[in-house]
C-alpha cells in the first residue's frame, strides 16, 4: 500500500508553516528591504532580457522573490497591490520599448520615487564566466546580502560657479535609493565571514562621459581569501581536510608513501607527485591581517570598555592567531551600464522631478505644480465619496439583514480603488 504523503511546506511544524510565523514578524526581518525583479510584458522582452532578469534576481539574493513568475496579463497595479502585504519595499521593472531599447525602473513602494534608466549595455552571468579562466560558481555567497560600494555619486561643484547639470538633491536622492536596496551593515554586530559578495556602483564623471549626464556602471564580485606567507606544500597539507569532503578528494592529496620523512615533501613538493612548483611565485593580491571575532552587542559604556580591555589582553596573548590573507575579487556578473533619463514622484506615475532631455522654466514648473495639486485634490475627493458610499450601503445592508449586498458593495469599492490607481499610472 502506498504511503500517505506528509505535507511539509505550509502546515504546522513545517519550515514555512504557521508555527514559524514569529520569525517572519520580528522587527529585524521587517526592517530588512525586500525587492521584486519583474519583466513587464513577460515574453515580449525577449530571451536575453529574461535571462538578465534571472541574473539580477540572483544578485539581489536573499531578499528578493527569486521564483517569481510573470504573465502577459499582469499589470503594474497587480504588483503594487501585493507589495504591501508581502513587505516588498523595492520594485525593479525591466521592459523593452518599441524601438528595441531595454529600460529599467527602480521604484520604492508605496509612495515612490521612481528612477528611470536606459540599459545602454549589459553582459549576462554566463558571458562573464566564459571570459574568465577560473570562474566562480554559485555557493554560500548568496546566503547573505552583498556589500554595497558606491563611488563618485556626489560630484564636486563646478569650478566656474555655474549651475551643475545634475541637481545636488537628485544626487542625494539617488544615493539614498541605492543604499536602501540592502540592509545596513553594523561593524559591531556583522561577522566578517558573512560578507562574501560586493556590489560596485561607479558613476562616470560627466566631463568624461558622452552618452549622458548620469551614467552608472554596475559590477558584481565574489570575495575570496587565501592564506599567504606559507609554502606551497604546507598550503596543500592544510587544505587536505577540505578536499576530503569532495567525492574525488583523495586524488588531490599528495602521496607521501614513497618518502621517508614529511620534511622531504616540505622542501621539495614535486617529490610527492605534485608537479613542478615555484616558490618564487609573485603574489599580486592585496594582503591584509585578519582575525576572526564573534559578533557581540555592547549595551553600556562600562561593558564597552571592559570588552576593549579584554580584546587588548587577548590580542597580546593570542597574537599568533592573526594571519595574513590575500583578498581577491572574482566577478560573478551581470554587468550593467545604466543611463538615468528621468526621476518622478510616486510609483511609476507622478510629477517629473528631473528629465535628461527636457527642461522647464519657473513658470512652467509652477503651472505643473498647480496641475498636480488639482489632481491630488480630485483624487482625495473621489476617495472620500467612495468611502461614504461604502459606509452608507454597509449600514443599509445591516439594517435590511442582506449580507450579500454588503459583500457586493465592498467588492465594488475595492474595484473602484484599483481602477483609480490604474488611471493614475497611465497619466503622463
Amino acid at each position: 500500500m502506498a504511503r500517505r504523503r506528509t505535507k511539509k511546506r505550509t502546515h504546522i511544524g513545517a519550515r514555512n508553516g504557521p508555527s514559524n510565523g514569529l520569525v517572519a514578524s520580528t522587527p529585524v526581518s521587517s526592517r530588512a528591504p525586500k525587492s521584486m525583479v519583474i519583466r513587464i510584458g513577460a515574453g515580449e522582452v525577449g530571451p536575453s532580457v529574461s535571462q538578465l532578469v534571472k541574473d539580477v534576481r540572483g544578485m539581489m539574493e536573499p531578499g528578493t522573490a527569486s521564483r517569481l513568475k510573470e504573465r502577459k496579463s499582469n499589470r503594474l497595479r497587480d504588483y503594487t497591490s501585493m507589495a504591501g502585504p508581502l513587505g516588498v519595499s523595492h520594485l525593479l521593472l525591466f521592459s523593452r520599448s518599441d524601438t528595441g531599447n531595454t529600460n529599467l525602473r527602480l521604484a520604492l513602494t508605496p509612495r515612490g520615487p521612481t528612477l528611470h534608466f536606459r540599459v545602454e549595455k549589459y553582459s549576462l552571468c554566463k558571458d562573464v564566466q566564459k571570459a574568465m579562466k577560473h570562474p566562480k560558481g554559485g555557493g554560500k555567497e548568496y546566503l547573505a546580502p552583498p556589500l554595497l560600494v558606491m563611488n563618485n555619486f556626489i560630484s564636486p561643484p563646478p569650478a566656474d560657479g555655474s549651475t551643475p547639470p545634475v541637481p545636488k538633491q537628485l544626487e542625494s536622492l539617488t544615493t539614498s535609493v541605492f543604499q536602501s536596496l540592502f540592509p545596513p551593515i553594523s561593524p559591531q554586530e556583522t561577522p566578517l565571514s558573512s560578507i562574501r559578495r560586493v556590489l560596485l556602483l561607479n558613476r562616470e564623471p560627466s566631463s568624461f562621459n558622452e552618452d549622458g549626464l548620469y551614467v552608472i556602471n554596475l559590477r558584481h564580485y565574489a570575495i575570496t581569501t587565501k592564506r599567504t606567507g606559507l609554502s606551497r606544500g604546507i598550503r596543500r597539507l592544510n587544505a587536505a581536510e577540505k578536499v576530503l569532503k569532495h567525492r574525488n578528494g583523495r586524488q588531490a592529496i599528495p602521496n607521501l608513501g614513497k618518502l621517508d620523512d614529511v620534511a622531504d615533501y616540505l622542501l621539495d613538493p614535486s617529490a610527492a607527485g605534485g608537479g613542478f612548483t615555484s616558490e618564487s611565485e609573485v603574489e599580486t593580491d592585496a594582503e591584509v591581517e585578519m582575525q576572526e571575532v564573534d559578533a557581540r552587542k555592547v549595551t553600556s559604556r562600562k561593558k564597552l570598555e571592559a570588552a576593549r580591555n579584554s580584546d587588548r589582553k587577548s590580542t597580546r596573548r593570542e597574537g599568533s592567531e592573526i594571519e595574513k590573507r590575500a583578498v581577491k575579487l572574482v566577478e560573478l556578473g551581470p554587468r550593467l551600464k545604466l543611463r538615468m533619463t528621468k526621476v518622478e514622484e510616486g510609483v511609476c506615475g507622478g510629477k517629473v522631478m528631473w528629465h535628461e532631455f527636457f527642461s522647464k522654466t519657473k513658470d512652467e514648473e509652477k503651472e505643473l505644480d498647480h496641475v498636480w495639486s488639482e489632481r491630488r485634490r480630485e483624487r482625495e475627493e473621489r476617495k472620500r465619496v467612495q468611502r461614504e458610499n461604502v459606509e452608507r450601503k454597509r449600514k443599509d445592508g445591516k439594517d435590511s439583514g442582506d449580507s450579500k449586498l454588503v459583500d457586493e458593495d465592498m467588492d465594488e469599492g475595492w474595484d473602484s480603488e484599483g481602477l483609480e490607481g490604474e488611471e493614475m499610472y497611465t497619466q503622463d
